[in-house]
């Protein structure tokens, strides 16, 4: 009966996906103060996006569902493509709120090659806003300056150029790029 669940929700989420379904707009608003978290990433890390402030910008890109179509292959444009994010002086995450051993599973199946975070309490995916009537989360990223604010919310994102996108947001935002 689990699985049957798990694989009803799986397809709800798969459906979502395809069809560009954003189940909520965000009550956060470009200028507000980004909610902080504390979250357990696949490294087996905590990240807490207060220990980022007056340091560094930050990307945190919400997805449904580990292991589905749209979730495989954003990770897999961020995987591939992550050296574009990486040209800018910032961190950026993917977090859903699925359990950290799913999250394990799914970031070595794809070669993640940077944290992926996970909020199985929910709590944080509350706080952003972006929990839908599945109780996953909606596909939306925000990008947070360093001084801890939200300075964009995409929630058009297209897995397939995730990676290129969040580059051409960070240079359109005028994030800074790290000094070489």
């Amino acid at each position: 009966m689990k699985n049957k669940i798990k694989s009803s929700i799986k397809l709800i989420c798969s459906l979502a996906s395809v069809i560009g379904f954003s189940a909520l707009a965000t009550d956060l608003k470009v200028g507000d103060d980004a909610p902080n978290f504390n979250l357990q990433a696949t490294t087996g890390e905590f990240y807490q996006l207060s220990d980022y402030q007056g340091k560094q910008a930050v990307v945190l890109a919400w997805y449904p569902m580990a292991n589905t179509r749209g979730c495989t292959i954003e990770c897999k444009s961020l995987t591939e493509q992550g050296h574009l994010i990486r040209e800018y002086d910032v961190s950026y995450f993917m977090a859903s709120v699925d359990p950290l051993d799913d999250n394990r599973d799914f970031a070595e199946k794809t070669g993640a090659d940077f944290p992926m975070l996970s909020d199985p309490t929910k709590e944080t995916a509350k706080a952003y806003d972006v929990l839908n009537f599945v109780r996953v989360a909606s596909r939306v990223t925000f990008y947070i300056s360093k001084e801890g604010k939200i300075i964009k919310i995409d929630d058009d994102v297209s897995p397939k150029t995730a990676a290129e996108d969040m580059a051409n947001t960070l240079g359109a935002l005028g994030v800074a790029k790290k000094v070489m």
